[in-house]
């Protein structure tokens, strides 16, 4: 089973994101996309199949946002798109891609409707936040 999660190993969201996947027995194709940056044609592509816009993916925390003027909302996808190839930390991530679709997991347990495995056995965030609960059942709501 392919599935790819474009990660930032010191995100603590991301590395829930792949303890969840890692969860559900599946080995993903782990992308830190800091030291290998997506392409632009890669984010297009990535945006198109989550529906959303470039805006949508942007990060402003512990970026150059600010200082870049990308708050600017006259600017169009690909001007931000343009930002995010120059200065790949303004990618908003975990993003995942499974044979069941892509998404920006934030909240982490968003990963848990990608995944075509179930959960294997119960797990808590780096918090102690209780995600899936001894029989691999989602604890709480769905995000």
């Amino acid at each position: 089973m392919d599935v790819v999660i474009y990660h930032n190993p010191d995100c603590g969201t991301s590395r829930n994101t792949l303890a969840m996947i890692r969860n559900a027995g599946i080995e993903p194709h782990v992308v830190e996309y800091l030291k290998s940056p997506p392409t632009r044609a890669m984010l297009e592509s990535l945006l198109a199949r989550m529906g959303m816009g470039a805006r949508e993916l942007l990060r402003e925390k512990g970026t150059p946002y600010a200082e870049l003027g990308l708050d600017d909302p006259s600017l169009d996808d690909a001007t931000l798109l343009d930002a995010m190839v120059a200065h790949p930390i303004l990618v908003n991530r975990p993003i995942v891609v499974s044979p069941l679709g892509v998404a920006l997991c934030r909240p982490s347990e968003r990963v848990l409707d990608l995944l075509p495995s179930p959960q294997r056995a119960a797990f808590a965030k780096e918090d102690g936040e209780a995600v899936v609960d001894a029989d691999g059942q989602r604890v709480g709501p769905a995000p």
